[in-house]
């Protein structure tokens, strides 16, 4: 029996291209797996198409929950956002789809497992860093990476497609570069390849408008969380995924969520994208806002340089390792006090806080307000700024009698 390799696929022209490919360069039984993150329509017709280009079987596996609750939720509780913009919504994505495809060759005893993740890109190091964390005796093939690999066009890969007997309905004409999942779509290529070029928005968005054409009249909406985790939209209890979907729609309406930037890719270019987290953004807007309220200032003060450390542990594909396993732990710990409800208003790409409560508020109005209160009295302060400038006194001191030498 030839030996088996597992494929992620996603149904485009570069995996379909890889299946004969494999088939003829490497002589395996070439076995599908499409891993569902959310990714919608996307899927529709994939076995198909799998079939007709000569795979073996093709796994739909749908991961949604996990990835929800599992690998999103922890990174809005840390507050992980890539160079301060990106909301991960890839990066996430690729440990839990890498960790269905070595569960799937595992069950079917595959001897490799392929992906079809260029040689410029960050998902390249994503699948692999996972793969060899949690089957460090398997195979990777990088397709983009293989001297047997000879195509360098779309062109070149629909050809090799016809001459293997695959004529699908692929298109040879450029078209923005995207990768989508219930948390966000991202778009690359086109005008976004030169930084000058300001984005053709009204050709390039898929989740939502942009803030022009959003509605005259903001919206309301109220987020409640049980300790980090939201459990509700507006009153009504639900799932994480149904959350993000709810926000999603409420957040593409309003022109929330887009972003523009030029980020430093791991392998060490910079790349331009513009990314559409509608529901993301309000969750970790929310998210954010509920923690002002109940966390103290020097849990917080560690908490955001672990938020920041986590978005690039993630960025880097290295979810699977000691260091994220270890930071993911302080965070958490830090989230028993996060419940509450964070009142939230949309208007034209803007998220307007409007009222945020918690049983566990260290806010004290008797403390924040400018009347003296029983736990205050402002004589007290004389006092402490004495010692809490001390340092700086002393210093003082020490350059005039310097000067005076």
């Amino acid at each position: 029996m030839k030996e088996k390799v597992i494929l992620a696929y996603s149904g485009g022209l570069d995996t379909t291209t890889i299946i004969p490919w494999l088939k003829e360069n490497y002589d395996y039984e070439v076995i599908c797996v499409c891993v569902d993150c959310g990714q919608g329509e996307e899927l529709d017709g994939l076995e198909e198409r799998a079939k007709l280009s000569g795979a073996s079987r093709l796994y739909i596996e749908d991961i949604t929950d996990e990835f929800c609750d599992d690998f999103i939720v922890p990174c809005v509780q840390a507050n992980a956002v890539y160079e301060n913009k990106y909301l991960l919504g890839t990066s996430m994505a690729r440990p839990p789809i890498a960790k269905r495809l070595v569960e799937i060759a595992r069950k079917e005893g595959a001897a490799a497992i392929c992906h079809g993740a260029t040689g410029k890109g960050n998902d390249q190091i994503r699948f692999e860093l996972t793969i060899k964390a949690l089957a460090p005796d398997i195979r990777i093939i990088a397709a983009w990476r293989d001297d047997r690999w000879t195509m360098d066009s779309r062109e070149s890969e629909i050809e090799y497609c016809k001459a293997h007997g695959i004529d699908l309905p692929f298109s040879a004409e450029n078209s923005y570069s995207r990768d989508r999942n219930l948390w966000h779509i991202s778009h690359e290529g086109l005008e976004l390849e030169d930084p000058a070029n300001e984005p053709n928005y009204d050709h390039l968005l898929v989740l939502g408008v942009s803030p022009e054409k959003a509605p005259d009249e903001g919206e309301y909406v109220t987020l409640t969380f049980e300790k980090g985790v939201p459990v509700a939209v507006n009153g009504e209890k639900m799932k994480v995924s149904d959350i993000i979907r709810k926000l999603n729609a409420l957040g593409g309406k309003h022109g929330i969520g887009i972003v523009d930037i030029v980020e430093n890719r791991v392998v060490g270019m910079k790349s331009r994208g513009v990314y559409e987290t509608p529901g993301g953004t309000i969750l970790m807007e929310a998210h954010a806002a509920l923690e002002e309220l109940v966390i103290d200032r020097a849990t917080m003060d560690v908490k955001k340089e672990m938020g920041n450390r986590l978005a690039q542990i993630v960025y880097e594909g290295k979810w699977f390792t000691p260091l994220c396993d270890a930071v993911r732990a302080f965070v958490s710990s830090t989230q028993d006090v996060v419940t509450g409800e964070v009142k939230l208003k949309l208007y034209k790409g803007n998220i307007i806080k409007a009222g945020t409560t918690s049983p566990y508020s260290l806010y004290n109005e008797s403390l924040a307000s400018f009347t003296t209160g029983d736990l205050y009295d402002h004589h007290d302060a004389g006092g402490f700024i004495t010692l809490f400038g001390l340092p700086l006194k002393v210093r003082a001191m020490k350059r005039l009698e310097m000067e005076k030498k």
